[in-house]
């Protein structure tokens, strides 16, 4: 029986649905053909659900305890840990949740770089996850400047200075983002006002993500398409939907050891210290998440060539389908592109490290020298690579690699069936 011909058993439920076809498309995603032969590292798309809905929950109970006042904020903040019921645990796994979510969403996109999801059929799909990725980065940088400490006030004095460099434009977009001449109350409600929003806005783009990435189904580690259903698949329910469900769990025992254990090991000393306007901290540092643009950012010494790199390193994500001129999906069946996938790990490492350290000497250029790599790899590497590469030759199915059999033996056998 097709998704399309089920219809509930009882009276209820049959009056419910053709009003409000809830129940069906319950029963889609349990029947969901998936492909058989997806690994671990596809689980991340579910973990990266839960940590969104583990956010919004945490920050609307937060956000009842919160103040928005330059005065009040630091201290509303010691109050929530101090003196509101499990108020530190709502805190710390609303802190640490913005690092394990961002852990996350790169494991993500690094899966997709190497078994190639973001290839046709799929453009629509990554887009609307880079657009995803570009929010998060927004609504993390303004949550971090919500507790008012040191590092939230000068990281927002720096950051939105930035964007002073844009010709003609820029001096009234800083001032709007402020609410005046300079980093204060204003500036700090407004924040706390789109740290609000985006995050309903991302839950909307991820349940438009879903919805896109169900046209065309699952990619997968060999990277071929699939019919479905067919032997090459199994229903989401309860295959999948278990191998998720131990993921997430082995995920969240990460998760709750940086809670319980070691809940500020990834928050900066001085965000403990109440904002202060006139002591300017020694070295401001983003999050470790944003570390490698921070480091894009610094590395180019005009500031608004500066910030046409750094959100040039976000867009040159966003076209990457058109860049990657390859045929051939996974990095499995590619020998050269696995290697320079590597590299690309290697780059970004580097430019994190880079990123926390002092714009200076050896640092500055070994973070110029990254930088380049980095443009190098996506504008250059990938597109010749793509017409170079000799590829080793690709399945026809999921089951072939098991059965055995070279895909010309399998393709003989096929047209002799016919």
């Amino acid at each position: 029986m097709s998704d399309h011909d089920y219809q509930p058993d009882s009276k209820l439920g049959k009056w419910f649905n053709d009003r409000l076809p809830l129940l069906t498309l319950s029963n889609h995603l349990q029947q969901y053909p998936t492909p058989k032969n997806l690994n671990y590292w596809w689980t991340f798309g579910g973990i990266l659900t839960f940590c969104l809905i583990t956010q919004i929950v945490t920050g609307v109970i937060l956000g009842m305890h919160y103040i928005a006042h330059s005065d009040l904020a630091f201290e509303s903040v010691e109050h929530i840990m101090r003196d509101v019921n499990y108020g530190w645990l709502i805190r710390y796994v609303h802190a640490n949740g913005a690092s394990m979510f961002f852990l996350a969403v790169y494991i993500h996109i690094f899966r997709s770089l190497y078994y190639g999801s973001y290839k046709s059929p799929r453009e629509v799909i990554w887009i609307i996850g880079m657009i995803i990725y570009f929010l998060m980065m927004a609504t993390a940088f303004m949550g971090y400047v919500l507790p008012w400490g040191q590092m939230s006030f000068w990281g927002a004095t720096v950051i939105t200075n930035l964007f002073s460099a844009i010709p003609f434009i820029g001096e009234s977009v800083v001032n709007w983002l402020w609410g005046g001449y300079s980093v204060d109350n204003p500036t700090l409600t407004r924040f706390f006002s789109l740290h609000y929003l985006l995050p309903f806005l991302i839950f909307g783009l991820v349940i438009l993500h879903i919805w896109a990435l169900h046209v065309p189904g699952n990619n997968n580690p060999i990277g071929i398409e699939i019919k479905k259903p067919s032997n090459d698949t199994v229903p989401f329910h309860p295959y999948i939907v278990i191998k998720d469900a131990f993921a997430l769990l082995l995920f969240l025992i990460i998760f709750a050891f940086f809670v319980f254990y070691s809940p500020n090991i990834l928050g900066h000393a001085d965000n403990y210290i109440e904002a202060n306007p006139l002591v300017t901290p020694a070295h401001i540092v983003p999050e470790w998440y944003l570390l490698p643009f921070y480091a894009i950012l610094r590395s180019v010494p005009d500031k608004l060539l500066g910030v046409i790199a750094m959100f040039a390193s976000i867009f040159v994500l966003v076209i990457l389908p058109w860049l990657d001129t390859s045929k051939v999906r996974s990095a499995i069946f590619r020998p050269i592109y696995k290697q320079f996938y590597w590299f690309l790990i290697a780059d970004v490492l580097i430019l994190g490290y880079m990123g926390a350290m002092p714009a200076e000497g050896t640092y500055l250029l070994i973070a110029r020298v990254a930088t380049t790599y980095y443009f190098v790899h996506f504008l250059v590497i990938l597109p010749i690579l793509g017409k170079k590469e000799k590829t080793f030759e690709v399945p026809l199915s999921i089951t072939e690699p098991v059965l055995g059999g070279s895909p010309k033996e399998a393709m003989v056998k096929y047209k002799k069936e016919i």
